[in-house]
């Protein structure tokens, strides 16, 4: 039976930089996963965007770290991962959210976020066309960016190769055998492996990997849909993200990449809980409608595909990261919550400082907002 330092049970969006960051620091790293490849559950579903403007010190902190990871790998290592600054923005077109984005930018420049109010006549030259009946103003956060999830995962899983983290793909881990109250063996459907430390990051299978060892998750998948279009001619910069809810949806988002395609999302309301991946007649005629509504530029695009992916829900939509009390060696890192593509190189730096006992104060204080023994009454705003 092989020995491991960490194994990491899931190569997706987190696994992967997790990887990287542990074999980096010279661990012996193991990751499984039951597909064939590197992201091929969620993180390939990703639309791309990358933000730090949440409204928790964790969150911020995190996302920070990715913006470092993702602004500077290429100059780093060399590898073109589609990175770019555009910037994230949400625009009100009510007083009321004029006042829940004011007052939440007031605790994210606490937390050291650049984000600031732009006027209508600011905002418009930002997105040159957008709607400006009813347009209060609009937050903008120029450090806030995209990149390509493909591009990027890939990056990241080859570094790690070349720092020696060893994976195993088309393996499924069917048991985790606990002796006094720590995992003894990682049981595959092929192999048994054992470690110091065991980190589960199986995205939509967590659950199902904590049952295993008798804990329950609180992590439940809900569908998302997305699209992309045929590249043009960049016309405008940010992500946009309206907040307004309607029938059937919550929010939409959409932004055009570094490819010059306009990729789009909805949240859908209410959710659509469950694992099922087939596109639906529903959704492009739902947020197409919208879309145009807010931005006529976008009438005449043509969709390339659509696609449907899932969001790892937790109650109060944040992950779950730390330390479990049941089991000594179990690393939880799960319930992404939709958000593990723009989290994960920042928390594969977070939970290395777990493995390896380095973290900082700032570190402790930014694990509390992901505590798996919360009480999961709060809720994050502008999800």
């Amino acid at each position: 039976m092989k020995t491991f330092d960490v194994i990491i049970i899931g190569a997706g969006s987190v696994g992967v930089p997790l990887a990287l960051s542990l074999a980096e620091r010279k661990q012996k790293v193991l990751v499984i996963d039951a597909c064939a490849s590197v992201g091929q559950e969620n993180n390939k579903k990703a639309i791309g965007g990358i933000r730090a403007t949440h409204s928790d010190f964790g969150k911020i902190k995190v996302s920070q770290k990715s913006i470092e990871i993702f602004s500077t790998w290429q100059e780093k290592y060399g590898d073109d991962i589609g990175w770019m600054a555009n910037g994230y923005s949400f625009p009100a077109y009510t007083e009321a959210d004029e006042t829940k984005l004011k007052n939440l930018m007031k605790i994210q420049h606490s937390f050291g976020l650049n984000i600031e109010w732009i006027s209508p006549e600011e905002y418009e030259k930002l997105v040159p066309g957008i709607c400006v009946e009813n347009l209060q103003g609009a937050t903008y956060s120029p450090n806030d960016g995209s990149a390509s999830p493909l591009l990027a995962i890939n990056a990241f899983y080859q570094k790690s190769l070349e720092f020696g983290a060893e994976y195993k793909f088309k393996e499924k881990v069917v048991d985790l055998k606990i002796v006094n109250g720590e995992i003894s063996q990682v049981i595959t459907d092929k192999s048994e492996y054992s470690a110091k430390i065991v980190v589960n990051a199986a995205g939509n299978n967590a659950k199902e990997i904590g049952e295993l060892m008798g804990i329950n998750l609180p992590v439940i998948p809900d569908s998302h849909e997305g699209a992309i279009t045929e590249p043009v001619e960049r016309f405008f910069e940010p992500m946009v993200v309206d907040m307004r809810p309607i029938k059937g949806s919550a929010n939409y988002y959409f932004y055009q990449n570094n490819e010059g395609q306009v990729i789009f999302c909805i949240t859908p309301s209410p959710p659509i809980f469950g694992t099922d991946s087939d596109s639906t007649s529903t959704f492009l005629p739902q947020v197409a409608k919208r879309m145009v509504q807010l931005f006529p530029k976008l009438a005449n695009l043509k969709v390339r595909r659509t696609w449907r992916g899932q969001y790892p829900m937790t109650p109060d939509g944040f992950p779950i990261v730390g330390k479990s009390r049941e089991i000594s060696n179990l690393i939880n890192a799960v319930g992404m919550c939709g958000q593990g593509y723009m989290l994960g190189p920042g928390l594969g730096e977070l939970i290395a400082k777990i493995v390896l006992n380095e973290l900082s104060e700032d570190d402790k204080k930014a694990l509390k907002s992901f505590d798996p023994y919360r009480d999961f009454t709060g809720m994050e705003a502008f999800k």
